[in-house]
């Protein structure tokens, strides 16, 4: 007699559950991801820029064009996931980063200088936020808030940790020697974490099926082409507020140090951008442990509404203890602009439509994202300070927090 299958869904609060396995090989691929090819190259363009005598924009020209490649191409990933897999996505990310920052070490010419980041572009490509967000959805349904928030928190980590060892391996090895050890250790590491833990979409039959019903607000029963999305005022509800919020967000922190040394000093300048960086951990970390609980879009405007009021704070003083305390505020919701997107998406789109949804709402936010700092950079060069500059991100901040919870609030009505 053949035993009756066992169809009940996963305990995904188990230890032992495969899936968090996937979590943690997607966490390190967000360390090496972020550590190397985002909060690296601040060490990049400085050694290029002293081995090579390139000027800094010829360099951050190369770093412009990666990220605008990057955003562009994250709108096929569907196509990308259903023709490759996760996994050899996945590995062909790992080997793209790996390649670029081997070529970066010997770069001596300026095609070579952008070849490189042309291949960093696709080391986004199979390890960024997309297809993080795709796996981790694989293998969770009940807990998919706190997983896809500990696999990006790998991203906060790659700035904590992997992009200060790279400066330390830069002081005792020199940058030729110092890239081609991080590349190595990036292949070991990673390559066989993917393969072992990175798992194909056809086992996990048995949590797609624990699913539980999309709710009536749904825009979408099976995948949805691209044409009628940027038609859905569903997707603008997400992609608009996340634009908005990174505009403000991205441009905010790269020009943190220069807005806050007036103010308080280089030295408290720089404390600030450490309790940032350590709050967004924190944050990311808080919230993924009680976000399955609430409504995302809520969540949003509230992250949304404490960061407008932080950037206030950081507008109307000049005191060190409240400028730390503003930044703290500030960063505990920066991690999470990334995190809650795809909760949004799974809520109100179907499973078949994910990738698709993701994809294109990822490739409108980061390229529009990306304009930050140079629009806060115009901004203070028309005002002669960043008071103006602050008002735009507080607005920006509130339009966005606006926007999300409006639609929210429908749905909520509708439901």
């Amino acid at each position: 007699m053949i035993p009756a299958q066992d169809t009940s869904p996963p305990d995904e609060t188990l230890l032992r559950y495969a899936g968090w396995r996937a979590v943690l090989a997607c966490f390190l691929m967000a360390l090496f991801l972020f550590g190397f090819a985002l909060y690296g190259q601040g060490v990049y363009l400085v050694e290029l820029q002293r081995l090579n005598g390139w000027p800094p924009a010829l360099i951050s020209g190369a770093s412009t064009l990666s990220f605008l490649r990057s955003n562009i191409l994250a709108t096929f990933t569907s196509e990308f996931v259903d023709r490759l897999g996760a996994k050899r996505l996945v590995l062909l990310g790992i080997a793209a980063l790996a390649a670029s920052m081997a070529m970066l070490a010997s770069a001596t010419t300026v095609w070579q200088l952008y070849a490189a980041f042309i291949l960093m572009s696709l080391g986004w490509i199979g390890m960024g936020t997309v297809v993080i967000a795709t796996v981790v959805s694989l293998w969770f349904v009940r807990r998919r808030g706190l997983a896809i928030s500990l696999a990006y928190t790998g991203a906060s980590f790659g700035g904590v940790v992997a992009t200060p060892l790279l400066v330390l391996l830069v002081e005792r090895t020199g940058f030729a020697a110092a890239m081609l050890i991080a590349a190595a250790v990036t292949v070991v590491v990673l390559v066989p974490v993917a393969l072992a833990w990175i798992g194909p979409r056809s086992q996990m039959g048995a949590v797609e099926a624990s699913e539980p019903p999309q709710p009536r607000s749904s825009s979408v029963t099976a995948e949805i082409s691209r044409v009628k999305l940027l038609r859905s005022l569903a997707f603008w509800t997400i992609s608009l507020p996340f634009a908005l919020a990174l505009v403000a967000q991205v441009g905010f922190i790269v020009h943190q140090i220069a807005l806050l040394e007036p103010k308080v000093g280089r030295s408290s300048a720089g404390l600030a951008v450490s309790v940032m960086t350590f709050t967004a951990i924190a944050g990311r970390l808080g919230l993924g442990m009680v976000v399955d609980r609430f409504d995302p879009r809520l969540v949003t405007a509230v992250s949304l509404v404490s960061q407008a009021a932080a950037l206030l704070l950081i507008r109307q003083t000049d005191t060190v203890p409240m400028i730390l305390a503003a930044s703290a505020v500030f960063g505990f919701s920066v991690g999470n602009i990334i995190t809650l997107p795809p909760l949004i998406i799974h809520r109100e789109f179907s499973a078949a439509s994910f990738v698709v949804v993701m994809g294109l709402s990822t490739a409108i936010s980061g390229t529009v994202g990306a304009l930050g700092p140079a629009l806060i950079g115009l901004i203070r060069g028309w005002s002669s300070d960043y008071d103006a500059a602050l008002l735009v991100c507080i607005a920006l901040e509130l339009v966005a927090a606006a926007i999300v919870a409006r639609r929210g609030f429908l749905i909520w009505q509708e439901s």
